[in-house]
């Protein structure tokens, strides 16, 4: 009697057998490192805003502290964006004819907010508080860049549970004095004279960060 499929069917199914856990294997493994690129966590990602903001001539060359813009970071868990009528402060005398200042000067004049995209945000099951992170002298470059050499904003750091864990579990490289916080490329003094950690304790627990 004729065999219903040929002998080489045989080493086929015992081949396909031996190389589905392989695959299963590999699939897993393509799946973290995914998981961990920039293209799943937005690291170096960056996206078109309303207006061309700046941030290294406003910071770098003209000198203006993270918190002139964003004094909600000192204060509550949200950075927040300036108001139309604090930009208009200054380019209500600088580069009022500007075409670049347009979709501000029209802002300021219609009442109607600047709808900026978020850069670096968080996943709604994520607490995070700026005015712990501030308080405790976490410098701003320490999860945003360095600002202060972007001329277009991007997400600086991978923002992902690991990241914050890592320092969470050792917060020192990225604690310094409170007088620093804002600045951009700080470096600890010669003598190695830190801030003291004794008051900086950051959870490393599941409800620290997901309440």
């Amino acid at each position: 009697m004729t065999p219903p499929l040929p002998r080489w069917s045989n080493t086929v199914v015992r081949t396909a057998c031996a190389l589905l856990p392989l695959a299963a294997l590999g699939l897993g493994v393509l799946l973290i490192l995914g998981a961990r690129s920039p293209l799943y966590t937005g690291e170096g990602h960056s996206v078109d805003q309303p207006v061309e903001f700046d941030h290294r001539h406003h910071v770098r060359d003209d000198g203006i502290d993270c918190r002139y813009c964003h004094f909600d970071a000192w204060r509550s868990p949200k950075a927040g964006v300036p108001s139309t009528s604090l930009c208009m402060g200054c380019h209500a005398q600088i580069h009022t004819d500007s075409p670049q200042l347009e979709p501000v000067r029209r802002s300021y004049f219609e009442d109607e907010p600047i709808r900026w995209v978020r850069v670096n945000a968080l996943p709604d099951f994520v607490f995070f508080d700026h005015s712990v992170h501030v308080s405790a002298g976490v410098g701003c470059e320490s999860c945003h860049g360095r600002v202060d050499q972007m001329a277009r904003v991007r997400q600086a750091k991978p923002l992902t549970m690991g990241f914050c864990l890592d320092c969470h579990r050792n917060p020192a490289p990225s604690i310094r004095p409170a007088s620093e916080v804002t600045k951009m490329g700080y470096e600890p003094d010669e003598a190695g004279v830190s801030p003291s950690l004794d008051d900086v304790n950051p959870p490393t627990h599941c409800s620290g960060c997901h309440r």
